[in-house]
């Protein structure tokens, strides 16, 4: 099985810069594969200053549904980046799709991984409980996304205020 790395963290945590520098230590090229769609303005210019702060040695797969899909056919082509899982989820939510079945499809396929992969999450559970059913309904569900893809990740790492934390 190729290394599984978790990075998460608040908001505004470094979560993403240290996912990157962690896989570039793997490999000289790699891939970046992103969840995230741009919905509004805001949301592209988000992306936009995530594919600014990233160099030649990337290339980027979209991937905001099929994200198991995504690492099999990249597996062998070198480290890959998965940013991030709590957008992944969003979509998957929003769309109405099984969250449950896709998690439980993308932990299989993590242990099944000849090459690394470093995911990088949001903590979400930390903060006041939010105050309505879909709120809480995601809160709940990247909680146990969080918790079972990091019980077969071989390193979690916690961003506060820019810093790694090794936590496993």
């Amino acid at each position: 099985m190729g290394q599984v790395i978790v990075v998460t963290g608040g908001a505004r945590s470094g979560k993403s810069a240290i996912a990157e520098a962690r896989v570039l230590s793997l490999g000289a090229q790699a891939i970046y594969i992103a969840t995230a769609e741009a919905h509004d303005a805001e949301m592209a210019e988000r992306i936009a200053a995530h594919q600014a702060r990233r160099g030649p040695q990337w290339h980027t797969r979209h991937a905001p549904l099929a994200l198991t899909e995504a690492l099999v056919a990249s597996d062998g082509q070198g480290p890959r980046l998965v940013d991030c899982l709590t957008l992944w989820l969003t979509n998957l939510m929003l769309g109405g799709h099984d969250w449950q079945v896709e998690a439980a499809a993308l932990v299989a396929c993590l242990q099944a991984q000849g090459d690394p992969v470093v995911l990088v999450t949001n903590e979400v559970g930390s903060g006041i409980v939010p105050d309505n059913a879909l709120a809480r309904a995601f809160r709940d569900a990247a909680g146990w996304l969080n918790q079972h893809v990091a019980a077969v990740a071989d390193e979690v790492i916690l961003a506060v205020a820019g810093l790694p934390l090794k936590v496993k």
